[in-house]
């Protein structure tokens, strides 16, 4: 009797130990391991909100992958990952097809993002309209010199990150109707690719997401706007320097500056656990703030508390 008295209290012991101590890395909102996918473009924002997360969290660990936005979403239909970060929603098709799986993905919209024009130090040309970046596209325009007559740039090249990212899939569909040439036009694979190239090939016109050179506080993204000048875009046909804009968060509000859209975490974890945590934490005002800082406009505008005392 004294045996089993003794044993039962053992295994309380341990038990107990376990309840308070717990496998850290069980699957909750703020433990665990998870793999999340996100679109190439919006890394540096992703990355900055892992780093604080993974600070506050300590039993937590992330497999990002950084892929073409159409990779993303093939990943989420797989069930490869639960989390993609994307610049669209899912479509009513989509959503159908993961209902029939039992599942209901939550769709929160965490930013509002730009498209950054850029081109090479050397270059004068630095104000287009949108309709020049159609003609463009569409093999209307392939010379610098049919934007600006005094242009002596030569040859347009339009550079990409990639062919199947979140920048090709918005100038498609939201800049040209569906389709556009692929004369002088030419994918890499990474924003970084696009900063590099573009600064060193005059006639180069590249396209970015804009948060590759909009923190002012990241030393990188310091230096990769000191190799490269930011494009302002009018939608005025004739466009000057009062109503062309660059991709700064004053002129993402109202969509004053024209390339803007909208960034979504895609939820699809059947219960509440760590991608659900995270994806909280994204669009908390802590989680906003990171987002304000990266240099976009974030969905909510972080409050602020100010105490006023007075003195009588």
């Amino acid at each position: 009797m004294k045996q089993i008295r003794l044993l039962f209290f053992v295994a309380l012991i341990v038990g107990g130990c376990r309840f308070f101590k717990g496998d850290p890395y069980r699957n909750t909102p703020t433990t665990g391991i998870t793999a999340i996918t996100t679109d190439e473009t919006f890394r540096p924002i992703i990355e900055s909100e892992l780093d604080v997360f993974k600070a506050i969290y300590g039993y937590t660990e992330f497999k990002a992958n950084y892929v073409p936005e159409s990779a993303a979403f093939d990943q989420l239909f797989n069930g490869n990952v639960q989390l993609i970060i994307a610049s669209r929603p899912l479509n009513p098709n989509e959503l159908s097809i993961f209902r029939q799986k039992k599942i209901f993905p939550r769709q929160t919209k965490i930013a509002v993002d730009a498209i950054a024009l850029i081109v090479s130090p050397q270059s004068t040309d630095t104000i287009i309209t949108v309709n020049q970046i159609r003609d463009i596209l569409k093999g209307k325009i392939t010379h610098w010199n049919q934007i600006n007559p005094h242009s002596k740039m030569g040859d347009i090249k339009a550079v990409f990150d990639n062919e199947k990212s979140s920048i090709v899939n918005f100038l498609v569909d939201s800049i040209c109707g569906g389709k556009f040439v692929k004369t002088n036009l030419f994918a890499l694979e990474y924003n970084r690719d696009v900063i590099d190239y573009t600064s060193s090939h005059p006639g180069v016109l590249g396209f970015i997401g804009a948060s590759w050179i909009s923190n002012n506080t990241d030393s990188l993204h310091l230096t990769f706007h000191k190799k490269i000048k930011v494009v302002s875009v009018s939608d005025n046909l004739h466009p000057d320097s009062e109503n062309s804009y660059k991709p700064y968060q004053a002129y993402m509000v109202d969509h004053i500056y024209p390339l803007t859209r909208d960034i979504y975490m895609i939820n699809a974890e059947p219960r509440n656990g760590l991608v659900t945590g995270f994806s909280s934490f994204v669009a908390s005002d802590k989680g906003q703030r990171i987002i304000l800082k990266s240099g976009v406009l974030p969905a909510i505008a972080p409050t602020r508390v100010i105490n006023i005392r007075k003195d009588f």
